[in-house]
């Protein structure tokens, strides 16, 4: 059907509904950063839009034989509380696929979050819990700009550097990033021969930039100056970072979290959800370069023992650098799922931390971590979905969800991170 002043026409079950408009009642937001419609029978995803708003929406994927069809809010009719001007001029339809929430104020952001993170609980683990999803510490008053400190751009035909277009490979060019640091290198504005670069700005003040073709790296890392004509500069390809009073190496393509206030949020939630005791045994699960196992280690004293461990070789080499000072922890690298089920983590442990990555730490691990019977797992997520899903897994392995906190780290973006508690069933 297409939209020709507010009247909707049949079309054949075959046909390709892109391009065609039509208007729909906006429902409750989903996770992925679009709301949920119903038209003609099926389901479509909005982006763009708020839930409780009237809206035209453009098909952007689907046929009229699909279960459900993908749309973006390209006109208002009836906005919703919450509804704000966008900052960026590219966030918008068609545009940059960055930022999903950039039409939306950033209190209503944690509300929309929240909802995310109770149905996928509800849905998945069958587990009704109210969320309140706060921001980062030290970031209450905060306008959501400015923050992110690791970015990757995408390179266009012309040597241009964008970020993609959402569920595309197109790349949309950009002169400036509104949620992007102003400590970051500025790399937008030469030409690159490279298919992405990525920009650091660590807070220890180090800045990186790495250029990468499909194959890997092409010869071209920096801190200080910039160049793009693929000649080596010298320099670190690592940045530091600060957290409380403790400094981290982290590779320059490591894994770090990019809001510069995110580090310190989740390692006062994950120690204040673990709640470890002097002397006890802790395993750290995708701990990359040892960021909760420093002070998770602190926290167990010289008599206690935590083992970081870590799948990527980068990331494992830079804990070990990390916990030099800390000889109750302990560096193993490897595949989890492998190194929990040949015993290397061992027998038992008092408490599990796990940070897995998006996709979640699904059964097999979750089953190998109940095996330790440790009295307490404290599961940090970046996807409400699989946490949800490893969270009915762990609840019929003897494990009940307890306390659950959630960050919006992420600023306009449908990203949220929850640190949840799982307690032994008595």
């Amino acid at each position: 059907m297409r939209h020709s002043g507010g009247v909707s026409t049949p079309v054949e079950d075959t046909q390709d509904l892109t391009g065609s408009r039509v208007e729909l009642e906006i429902g409750p937001v989903a996770h992925g950063g679009h709301c949920v419609a119903r038209w003609d029978g099926r389901v479509v995803f909005v982006r763009h839009t708020l839930p409780g708003e009237r809206v035209v929406a453009e098909i952007t994927e689907g046929g009229a034989g699909d279960r459900f069809l993908r749309a973006d809010a390209v006109e208002v009719l009836t906005a919703a509380p919450g509804r704000v001007a966008s900052r960026c001029p590219v966030s918008g339809p068609g545009g940059c696929g960055g930022c999903d929430f950039q039409h939306v104020d950033l209190a209503v952001q944690r509300e929309l979050l929240g909802a995310v993170v109770e149905e996928q609980l509800s849905r998945l683990a069958r587990i009704d819990r109210r969320v309140v999803v706060r921001p980062p510490l030290g970031d209450e008053d905060a306008d959501g700009l400015d923050w992110r400190t690791r970015v990757t751009f995408a390179t266009g035909s012309d040597g241009s550097l964008g970020l993609r277009k959402h569920r595309s490979h197109e790349v949309v060019p950009l002169d400036a990033c509104p949620i992007a640091s102003p400590e970051l290198p500025d790399v937008l504005s030469l030409p690159w021969p490279a298919s992405r670069v990525l920009a650091v700005a660590g807070s220890g003040g180090d800045r990186f930039v790495g250029a990468y073709d499909v194959t890997g790296d092409l010869p071209s890392v920096e801190t200080d100056g910039l160049m793009a004509d693929g000649r080596r500069v010298s320099g670190r390809a690592w940045v530091r970072e600060r957290v409380r009073d403790r400094e981290f190496r982290v590779g320059g393509s490591g894994f770090w979290q990019v809001h510069p206030r995110s580090a310190e949020t989740l390692v006062d939630a994950v120690l204040r959800a673990a709640d470890v005791r002097p002397g006890e045994r802790v395993a750290d699960l995708y701990a990359g370069v040892g960021l909760f196992t420093a002070f998770l280690a602190e926290a167990v004293g010289p008599e206690g023992t935590v083992l970081s461990v870590e799948g990527d070789a980068r990331g494992s080499r830079d804990a070990k650098r990390n916990l030099h000072d800390l000889p109750q922890a302990a560096v193993l690298h490897g595949d989890v799922e492998q190194l929990l089920r040949r015993g290397d983590v061992g027998e038992r442990c008092d408490v599990v931390v796990l940070d897995p990555p998006r996709t979640g730490a699904r059964a097999k691990v979750v089953r190998a971590i109940a095996a330790l019977r440790p009295r307490r797992v404290v599961y940090v997520a970046c996807d409400p979905a699989a946490l949800a899903r490893d969270v009915a897994t762990f609840a019929s392995e003897g494990y009940d969800l307890g306390e659950v906190e959630a960050y919006a780290l992420f600023p306009m973006t449908h990203h949220v991170e929850c640190v949840a508690v799982l307690d032994r069933r008595s």
